[in-house]
């Protein structure tokens, strides 16, 4: 008889009705991975790490949102080079 056992640890899910995430919602998910306090920390080093927390989240958001942009871009130069200039456009107006 074989007996396995795991551990998943903490499970996080983020859903969204007719839409995508939001660079903003991305970054505070991607913020929340990357930098956690515990809560047993000293209340100066947690104030500090949650400051920290905030200014990445802003860092995230802002090259998420450079990024949506840039895709934007090259997906309206590939429709004008395939022949669909009024699609490109709408893609332009997003």
């Amino acid at each position: 008889m074989f007996v396995a056992t795991a551990a998943v640890g903490n499970v996080m899910i983020a859903t969204t009705s007719n839409r995508g995430h939001t660079p903003e919602e991305l970054a505070e998910r991607c913020a929340e991975r990357l930098i956690s306090v515990s809560q047993d920390a000293h209340p100066a080093l947690r104030d500090q790490a949650l400051a920290f927390k905030a200014d990445i989240t802003v860092l995230l958001t802002k090259y998420l949102k450079e990024a949506v942009t840039n895709d934007r871009v090259t997906v309206y130069n590939a429709l004008v080079d395939a022949g669909h200039p009024q699609l490109a456009d709408a893609i332009r107006k997003l």
